[in-house]
């Protein structure tokens, strides 16, 4: 008997042994993926003649949009093409959904978000350029719809962009949008534009750059509303890490910033200088 129990008590702690030993295989398994997981991609500075693929809202005038001579344009992709040139990169304007921008770029799709891209609130999931423009977000109404004030959107319709600030904006707000009497969202502001002609929306919550704009372009009755949602900035978005594409682009930037390029194509677009990089 006191054989038997001295083996089945051998045999109990070789099997303890090994399960132990599977335990640290396992664990270091564990901690090689994870490793792998954590590892940040190596970025390289652009070569001459290497692309530069921008990716951009293609509804998004006048920062990124169809021209009616069916190219590509915008006041953004205007500033991204300038630096191409003084880099002597290809440029390349990539037009995507807004709310795959995240998978686009961490695919390699694209090298930047460069579109009205405001920095606030996501300050820390992307390498950003320094702030080029200030904007703001607000209420695009028809003059006559009788609304003049937020109070006056108390069980209207409000429309708003997909994994937009100014959506972020209103969500923050849930003192404003309990008053509403509905909030959509939708796919660009074009189809907001078009809601708001037909009387489908009473309003559409959006960056006044670009309200101003359509407003103007359109020949609309259309007003914007004193109430401001937010206040942000826009910048360039790159990948998490790529300080050195970041920092080729911030360089040409501020070139053009100082020799004037930033300021004239400012004015064709919005009839001033209202950029930000130098002052």
């Amino acid at each position: 008997m006191k054989k038997r129990l001295a083996m089945v008590l051998a045999l109990s702690m070789v099997s303890v042994s090994l399960l132990a030993g599977c335990g640290k295989q396992e664990s270091g398994a564990d901690e090689k993926k994870d490793d792998k997981k954590t590892e940040s991609k190596a970025y390289e500075e652009k070569k001459v003649g290497d692309t530069f693929t921008v990716g951009f809202d293609q509804d998004f005038p006048p920062m990124g949009f169809v021209g009616d001579d069916g190219e590509y344009t915008g006041f953004d992709l205007e500033l991204a093409q300038e630096v191409c040139e003084r880099l002597e990169l290809e440029f390349v304007p990539k037009p995507i959904a807004w709310d795959s921008k995240d998978a686009e770029l961490e695919s390699g799709g694209i090298d930047c978000i460069w579109n009205g891209f405001t920095m606030n609130g996501r300050e820390d999931n992307y390498t950003w350029s320094d702030p080029y423009l200030n904007n703001k977000q607000v209420f695009v109404v028809r003059e006559n719809s009788g609304i003049d004030s937020e109070k006056d959107l108390e069980g209207k319709v409000v429309d708003v962009q997909t994994d937009s600030s100014a959506q972020a904006a209103l969500e923050d707000n849930q003192e404003l949008t309990a008053t509403f009497g509905n909030l959509q969202v939708i796919p660009d502001y074009n189809t907001g534009f078009m809601e708001l002609e037909s009387g489908a929306a009473d309003a559409v919550a959006m960056d006044i750059v670009v309200a101003s704009y359509q407003i103007e372009k359109r020949d609309a009755a259309f007003k914007i509303l004193d109430k401001e949602i937010a206040a942000e900035e826009y910048g360039i978005g790159f990948a998490k890490g790529n300080e050195a594409l970041r920092d080729q682009v911030q360089k040409a930037l501020e070139e053009m910033a100082a020799d004037g390029t930033m300021a004239k194509i400012s004015e064709k677009w919005f009839g001033e200088d209202i950029t930000m990089i130098g002052k």
